[in-house]
């Protein structure tokens, strides 16, 4: 059986992939930046109506809580009880309880936990890498959404695990990484995939049911920014969410993100 929940975590990594900081809304977060365009639209297609967002996996609500701050109906499925009820709790102390509805299941019964096309966007942030079949996966996905509306997906990069096993001089795992068809540096590596761009391109499009319609490295620079560090002459957030927007879409800057952020869209 797929399971939408995924392994124990540090309290340094999300989704999967080590970083100095939570994903949040913040003008330097490209994916965050781009999901609030989409719901924008979302938002001015249903004329003013609130988006309805399908969050596939989200646990704890990292991503559900603020998009429920920000004005969406968001429905959680993960196959964890335990993440849901702490997605449960920190809905109530953001005051957004009303807005987020926890349902326990999997990706491969998604249409038994929700109904197909009702979704503005669906969310599969930290999912593929863990899923039995990741195709099935996107098709559910896929199915879940509105004519029209958007996918969004976060997956791990392969390339951006190999550089980090080089760097801390554990060739061999760097090499299978690099080699291996899934991606995985060996039999205890917790992922069950890492991909790199043309892999997720390949696997998202395969049967017309999605488009996809951007490709971006998620946080590809500004997590190596240590906190605090001001450039002369001026603070660093605009520019640093400059660099950033410029880095998500270059290769091969982009190709190396440890986290690879896809945007595709359902046909009308």
């Amino acid at each position: 059986m797929s399971r939408c929940a995924r392994a124990p975590r540090t309290p340094r990594t999300f989704y999967g992939v080590a970083v100095s900081r939570a994903p949040s809304f913040a003008p330097v977060d490209v994916v965050a930046r781009t999901l609030r365009v989409e719901l924008t639209a979302a938002r001015a297609r249903r004329g003013g109506a609130a988006p309805r967002v399908l969050d596939v996996g989200g646990g704890s609500g990292t991503w559900a809580v603020p998009l429920a701050a920000d004005g969406c109906e968001v429905t959680v499925v993960d196959s964890s009880a335990n993440a849901l009820a702490v997605l449960r709790s920190r809905a109530r102390d953001a005051g957004v309880a009303g807005g987020v509805r926890a349902v326990q299941g999997d990706v491969d019964a998604l249409a038994d936990a929700v109904a197909d096309a009702q979704a503005d966007l669906v969310l599969g942030h930290g999912l593929l890498e863990y899923v039995d079949d990741p195709a099935e996966a996107c098709r559910a996905l896929a199915a879940a959404a509105a004519p029209g509306a958007a996918v969004s997906l976060l997956v791990a990069g392969r390339f951006a695990a190999v550089l980090s096993r080089v760097v801390a001089g554990r060739l061999t795992e760097a090499r299978r990484l690099l080699v291996d068809p899934a991606g995985r540096w060996g039999p205890d590596d917790p992922l069950r995939r890492r991909m790199d761009v043309e892999e997720i391109r390949t696997l998202v499009e395969v049967d017309g049911r999605l488009a996809v319609e951007r490709v971006q490295g998620h946080r590809v620079l500004a997590d190596l920014v240590p906190d605090g560090v001001v450039e002369p002459g001026g603070g660093p957030p605009d520019a640093l969410a400059e660099l950033e927007d410029i880095a998500a879409g270059t290769p091969p800057l982009r190709d190396m993100a440890s986290s690879l952020h896809v945007l595709a869209r359902r046909p009308v």
